[in-house]
């Protein structure tokens, strides 16, 4: 995929991973901490995690793609961005895993098998930790992407030296 309507794809792609994946990472992050909106919020978590997992590979290779025409001038910006934007795909399949780990324990409880507390308490501290990390990991790379595109635009102007 190259573009979408005229528009590189991985600029309109982005802002999807950009929603998707703080907002499936808070529901996963509440569905660890409250039995009650997990009985009510799993699937649909899963299912955003799952959208995530399709999408953000998709935005990666749209990016890979937007560097590749030559059409953006090369600076260390855009390869940090690059760098960061590489674990991406790492991201998306954290909150698949922490999708899946919650998805198990509704499944568990829901079919009255009982669940060690331990156990329980272990999988909400994965999933926090990789939901968290989830959510720094598109700052980071959405932090380094907006220098890249806009660093000159956000960089304070330079006040004239005094002799």
């Amino acid at each position: 995929m190259t573009t979408i309507a005229g528009l590189p794809a991985h600029v309109l792609l982005l802002h999807s991973v950009v929603v998707l994946v703080p907002l499936t990472a808070i529901l996963l992050i509440l569905c660890a901490l409250w039995p009650a909106a997990r009985r009510r919020l799993v699937w649909l978590v899963a299912a955003l995690a799952a959208v995530t997992l399709l999408v953000t590979p998709a935005t990666v290779r749209a990016g890979e793609w937007l560097a590749d025409t030559g059409k953006i001038d090369g600076s260390p910006q855009l390869d940090t961005h690059m760098t960061a934007g590489e674990y991406g795909v790492y991201m998306a399949l954290a909150l698949a895993a922490a999708a899946t780990l919650l998805a198990g324990l509704h499944v568990a409880s829901a079919r009255e098998r009982s669940v060690a507390p331990v156990a329980r308490m272990g999988i909400v501290a994965v999933v926090i930790a990789l939901s968290g990390g989830a959510m720094f990991a598109i700052h980071t790379i959405g932090e380094s992407g907006a220098r890249a595109a806009w660093g000159s635009l956000l960089a304070p102007a330079e006040s004239p030296q005094s002799p």
